[in-house]
């Protein structure tokens, strides 16, 4: 009999696992099914509505090169050069900032963490508000604020990294504290060049654009941040195994043959480099990196390569709508992006707080 139990355990296991894979087979379908209905709705909809049928029919058009009535210009333009970018962004930036939030709290191991805790958006936010203020970069148009802000986020990497460094590596505790501390630091600095700033309406625009905003998205700015975030997903897909090893502490790690260390090293750079793409193109958007990967867990359990498979569908369906709201709720007026994200996440952060039987980090 106990020959019997025993052949019996793997087969069950065998099933078990099979029923894993097809349940979350069925998550992606259904949040990939929900993701097209939400770009096509964020199309379609805003100040001026266009019917569903048009803007499938102009997409097609746009996309194949076929015509369309001279009529329906106006129709057309607001259909494929304004709306589609944007919300294309808003996913891209959704799928970033959730996959980098569930790489920085197996990064730090620290369920508090989200894209921002390094610093990397308070150093963006400086190159951003030098522009703003004192006109840096000129030159480049309507590339100047992503290109300083891609470049202040990449000095606050540097820094972060060369303070972070001691005789056992960056550990999570250190790396935490630094970021915060020189985030901290970033944030005066950008508050004095506000301050001493000749254009009255510098502090209006930088809080805005701090808050989070997908208004100057166009076509050029998609491919870099979408090439980032992409990138970002496929190698930590193949690291997946190595994030739950860091997430068991450095001894642990160290027992099963990972050097923590390193992949700590290699997770800063990456998450980093990621954020400062991300957040040239759509300012500061809190909550997104912090709760998503959370809510996902709750789901699928707190296997990284299950988390990373569905973090950024996840994330891209929730920014598109909370795009959609931040430029329909008060129309013509547009709200800055992180306001709404902080009036959902804050209470779902609560509830995931009060409910029972949730280990932060660690899935059910």
């Amino acid at each position: 009999m106990a020959r019997d139990v025993l052949s019996a355990a793997p087969s069950r296991s065998v099933r078990l696992s099979e029923a894993g894979r097809a349940r979350l087979a069925l998550i992606l379908l259904v949040l990939s099914a929900g993701l097209v209905v939400s770009v096509l709705a964020g199309i379609a909809l805003g100040p001026a509505v266009v019917p569903l049928g048009d803007v499938v029919r102009y997409l097609l058009a746009a996309l194949t090169g076929g015509g369309i009535g001279a009529d329906e210009v106006t129709g057309y333009s607001i259909v494929w050069n304004v709306r589609a970018p944007r919300v294309l962004l808003a996913a891209v930036v959704g799928a970033g900032l959730s996959v980098v939030g569930v790489a920085i709290q197996a990064l730090v191991r620290n369920a508090l963490a989200d894209p921002f805790v390094l610093g990397v958006s308070s150093g963006a936010s400086v190159g951003a508000t030098a522009v703003v203020v004192f006109g840096l970069f000129a030159s480049l148009g309507v590339y100047a604020l992503s290109v300083a802000a891609f470049l202040g986020a990449l000095g606050a990497t540097a820094l972060v990294y060369l303070a972070a460094r001691g005789p056992l590596g960056m550990t999570p505790l250190r790396l935490v504290l630094i970021g915060v501390a020189l985030a901290y630091g970033f944030q005066a600095l950008m508050s004095v060049l506000v301050f001493l700033s000749p254009n009255g309406q510098a502090a209006r625009t930088v809080l805005f654009w701090l808050l989070g905003s997908l208004g100057s998205a166009t076509w050029q700015s998609l491919p870099p941040v979408t090439v980032g975030v992409l990138v970002t997903i496929v190698l930590l897909m193949r690291h997946a195994r190595a994030l739950d090893v860091l997430s068991l502490g450095d001894e642990t790690a160290a027992s099963l043959g990972t050097d923590a260390a390193a992949v700590r090293r290699g997770l800063f750079l990456l998450t980093a480099m990621a954020t400062g793409l991300i957040v040239a193109v759509s300012g500061a958007i809190a909550f997104v990196g912090l709760v998503l990967p959370h809510m996902v867990r709750m789901v699928v359990g707190s296997s990284h390569r299950r988390v990373l498979a569905v973090a950024p569908v996840a994330g891209a369906v929730f920014m598109v709508w909370v795009d959609l709201l931040a430029r329909t709720l008060f129309a013509p007026e547009e709200l800055p992006l992180g306001v709404l994200t902080a009036l959902v996440g804050v209470p779902v952060f609560v509830v995931l707080i009060r409910r029972r039987g949730y280990l932060f980090g660690g899935g059910k």
